[in-house]
């Protein structure tokens, strides 16, 4: 009794733990379920048993049986099972229906168990193609398989690439899925490079196991640009035919130019710029070019400028004066020094001027400068100027300026100086603070000069600051304050803008994206410098402006209410603007509306009515086509100190390569014009050359033999090397003279052999040519072929108890992989299909079965295979693949586990 006991418990105990975890079931396992069948009657009972499951997958090893029952007895009939590797995850049940054999009664019981979720993926590279011309189609196939047992919804990604079955893939438990991963190569690549193609998959559900794959493919030029063996300096060289009807007067003629910037040497140690720009046949315009002649050059800690250019000491003596000059700096480690000396151009109260400096480097971005400016007047002068200082003597300005870093959000900087005439001293300084901190942006900047200082500025203050103050992710305050400097000598070559006096302040708020609004309040005014004026008032106004992008559209439109005193004739009004600006790009081109609406006081007259409109068109058709087109009706008075452009037409097109012809058109309002337009145009043709200065190498020479290893000829085959041809000739010789160094990749037209002739080398071939002459040998000789068949067998399962489901499976396949010392290729092969991999290189060749996810039931015998091709041979293999049956042994006696009632 105690040893049937153990026996009991031994056989149960899986049963009894598996009821009490019904989740603890693994996918790819065999285990038992446990069923309790009583006989509550008086009688003895024998039941013919049945049993089945829900799931094709779950296969109940031990399909049927019998059983039989004492009076009032209870047995323990266990069925094994065998649950398959791709059972999905899910609840399952397993019935047992019985049948009494004399009186036909039936009995059922089921019982329910889950199989747990077991995610696992692989993504492996198929195929790839080694070589690929420029402006052709690169194509990797990947193969991804889902071997666990939950259906995946698949992520796809691929960088600049496009996949064939799109950006997501449902894959079912244990199927696989070939996956083609395009990208397109540009046609017009100069040098042979290497590009990859890569596919990352992942699940949704499980974003952070993310499986990666690569290829990488040589891109072969079709245009090749080969290294020059010269080092070049470009060069741009024009002539421009310029009509101008000025004011009532034509004048027309032509004006040159010759421009050139870059390097003398292959290690860009001197570097040199020149610029020469003949006389303007027309009265200066801002449209035309000025007459201007200079050179530059830099080398390491050294750097000269011959001729004109804007000369610049400090802010407070010498801001901005265009002449005709020479300047020299050495830059040391943490010390510079220079010089310039400058004839002004444009501003005759100044004959000539002087300067000398030294700079101090104080740490990474903060630096101390000190210098000397010498100033000789031009006391025949009697040009206007825009300040009420003209100099009576030579002039000496002292100046010390420095910036300095206090920390990462924080800097100062700022100067001061002194000046000293026969006559007069002065003293001028100026401090400014820049701040950027997370949430706080803010610059303010102040200048004060005495009304004796001789600098630029004079008997003048400047204020200019903002500040932005981020409130939230969504809300900034706004603040900007503008005060111009009254009186400074400015060239005169140009007018000076309106004195501008300038509060506003306001708030912003991102209520989208892709929108924001905007209120501002604030003051502004506006004083004409020149004489008689146009324009003197003070405007108080509150300003809405909305940004809004809808799709390609990005609107702009602004609305401004005040109040205005105007100066001039001394009344007040009303003022308002309206305006709308439209903006989009289309079809490589831009387009941009502009209107605005006035109603204002600030003029002549009162509540004066103003309508201006306007649009742009950009347009880059190609790279070697641009167009513009724009149109205003008008411009504001506050404007006509410079030229303004009323319509503007530009075209530019590249003939062909170093040749470029322009054609530009203008009506305009020169400056200090409120109504007299003038047109202006000009007809430009361009060479731009790159002119050899040093020699960085010498040509090479790539020669060699193609050597007959079975073939017809080898001669008449045609060879190609970037830009360069060659053909052998009756021994296979060949031999490319005069070609760049440089990375090439050498090619064979296989039209000019037959149709299975094979190199014994990779080709084509990629090269390094660094020798003067360089040798690569190969040879030709016929391709083979290996072909054969997945022989699938399956043995008959003859269990004496049960049979296993024999439900069809869907295809199983394999990865069968050749590969020599230099190449490898894969395929895949469904069992019992055949395959064949042709256009071979005859030499030693090893094949390789992969499993692809097999299940262990699947056996294969020999999976890998060693051989030699020989020129032309075709090679037969058979992989055998076998279905092994399973095996189950059984006790030969049945245990019987037993209880019997206590009568009464």
């Amino acid at each position: 009794m105690t040893k049937e006991w153990i026996i009991y418990f031994t056989l149960l105990l899986p049963a009894f733990i598996f009821s009490q975890e019904k989740d603890s079931l693994k996918p790819g396992t065999s285990t038992s379920v446990s069923f309790t069948i009583e006989n509550t009657s008086s009688v003895v009972k024998n039941y013919n048993l049945k049993t089945e499951t829900s799931h094709h997958l779950i296969i109940p090893i031990l399909k049927n049986g019998e059983i039989s029952l004492a009076p009032n007895q209870s047995k323990i009939y266990i069925v094994p099972l065998q649950i398959a590797t791709e059972t999905p995850q899910g609840k399952y049940s397993v019935t047992v229906r019985g049948t009494e054999v004399q009186t036909g009664e039936r009995i059922t019981q089921t019982t329910d168990f889950l199989v747990s979720g077991n995610r696992k993926l692989s993504l492996t590279l198929l195929d790839s193609p080694e070589f690929v011309k420029a402006g052709e189609t690169v194509k990797s196939t990947f193969l991804v398989k889902n071997y666990g047992n939950v259906t995946e919804n698949l992520i796809l990604e691929s960088k600049n690439a496009a996949i064939d079955v799109g950006a997501s893939l449902i894959l079912a438990a244990g199927e696989s899925k070939k996956i083609i991963v395009s990208k397109n190569t540009p046609s017009d690549l100069g040098k042979n490079e290497y590009q990859n193609v890569n596919l990352s998959v992942y699940s949704k559900d499980n974003p952070q196991e993310i499986q990666t794959a690569y290829s990488s493919i040589k891109i072969i030029s079709t245009r090749p640009v080969e290294d020059d063996i010269y080092h070049r300096f470009p060069v741009s060289a024009s002539i421009s035919m310029i009509g101008m009807q000025n004011r009532g007067r034509y004048d027309h003629g032509f004006q040159g130019e010759l421009y050139g910037k870059g390097s003398l040497d292959f290690e860009n140690k001197n570097i040199l710029e020149f610029h020469a720009v003949t006389k303007n046949p027309v009265d200066f315009n801002s449209f035309t070019q000025y007459e201007e002649y200079y050179v530059n050059y830099k080398r390491e800690n050294l750097w000269v400028h011959l001729g004109d250019k804007n000369y610049f000491a400090s802010f407070l003596t010498e801001y901005a004066r265009y002449g005709r000059g020479a300047e020299i700096r050495f830059d040391l480690k943490k010390i510079s020094f220079g010089g310039f000396y400058n004839h002004p151009r444009f501003f005759t109260d100044i004959k000539d001027e002087f300067n000398i400096y030294s700079k101090l480097k104080i740490g990474k971005q903060s630096e101390i400068t000190a210098g000397y400016l010498y100033k000789i007047p031009d006391t025949e002068s009697k040009d206007f100027n825009f300040s009420n200082m003209k100099l009576d003597s030579n002039a000496h300005l002292p100046y010390l300026a420095g910036k300095f870093s206090i920390n990462k959000n924080l800097e100062i900087s700022g100067e001061t100086s002194y000046s000293k005439t026969e006559k007069t001293d002065g003293t001028a300084y100026m401090i400014q603070t820049t701040a950027n901190y997370e949430r706080v942006r803010g610059n303010v900047m102040y200048m004060r000069a005495s009304p004796e200082y001789a600098g630029y500025f004079n008997d003048t203050n400047n204020i200019n600051g903002n500040l932005q103050y981020q409130l939230s992710q969504r809300i900034n305050l706004i603040a900007n304050y503008v005060q111009d400097a009254k009186n400074f000598q400015r060239d005169t070559l140009f007018l000076a803008a309106p004195y501008r006096k300038y509060l506003q302040y306001g708030v912003q708020y991102k209520y989208s994206k892709k929108g924001n609004i905007t209120l501002y309040g604030g003051s502004q005014r506006y004083e004409d410098r020149l004489m008689p004026k146009e324009f003197d008032y003070k405007d108080r106004f509150f300003k809405l402006s909305v940004n809004q992008q809808i799709g390609i559209f990005q609107f702009n439109i602004e609305g401004q209410l005040g109040k205005t005193d105007n100066y001039l004739t001394g009344i007040s009004g009303n003022s308002s603007f309206y305006t709308a600006n439209i903006g989009f790009e289309q079809f490589k081109t831009s387009f941009n509306i502009y209107g605005s609406y006035a109603l204002t006081s600030r003029y002549q007259l009162q509540n004066q009515k103003q309508f201006y409109f306007g649009a742009r068109i950009l347009s880059r058709f190609s790279d070697k086509t641009q167009f513009s087109l724009f149109y205003q009706n008008n411009y504001m008075p506050e404007d006509y100190y410079t030229d303004r452009n009323l319509f503007e037409l530009l075209f530019n097109q590249q003939i062909f390569s170093g040749h470029e012809l322009g054609v530009s058109a203008r009506y305009n309002l020169q400056r200090g014009e409120l109504g007299n337009k003038d047109f202006i145009f000009s007809l430009r043709y361009t060479l731009r050359m790159n002119i050899p200065t040093q020699k960085i190498a010498e040509y090479t020479i790539l020669s060699g033999n193609i050597k007959n290893l079975g073939v017809k000829k080898i001669d008449g085959i045609r060879l190609i090397l970037g830009n360069h041809l060659s053909v052998t000739d009756k021994s296979g010789n060949y031999v490319f003279k005069n070609v760049n160094p440089g990375d090439y990749v050498l090619e064979i037209d296989r039209s000019t052999t037959d149709i299975n002739d094979i190199t014994d080398r990779n080709v084509p071939a990629s090269l390094i040519l660094t020798d003067q002459e360089n040798v690569f040998n190969f040879g030709l000789t016929s391709a083979a072929k290996i072909q054969g068949k997945i022989e699938y067998t399956e043995h008959d399962n003859t269990l004496s108890f049960a049979q296993l489901s024999t439900r069809k499976k869907k295809k199983e396949n394999v990865i069968v992989e050749i590969s020599s010392d230099s190449q490898v290729f894969r395929k895949m092969a469904v069992l019992g299909d055949f395959f064949d991999f042709t256009y071979l290189r005859p030499g030693d060749w090893a094949v390789k079965v992969y499993r692809n996810g097999l299940d262990k039931k699947y056996k294969i015998p020999i999976d890998q295979f060693e051989f030699t091709l020989k020129s032309g041979e075709t090679k037969n293999i058979t992989i055998n693949v076998i279905k092994q049956p399973s095996e189950i042994k059984y006790q030969q006696e049945t245990i019987k586990v037993s209880y019997n009632e206590k009568k009464k």
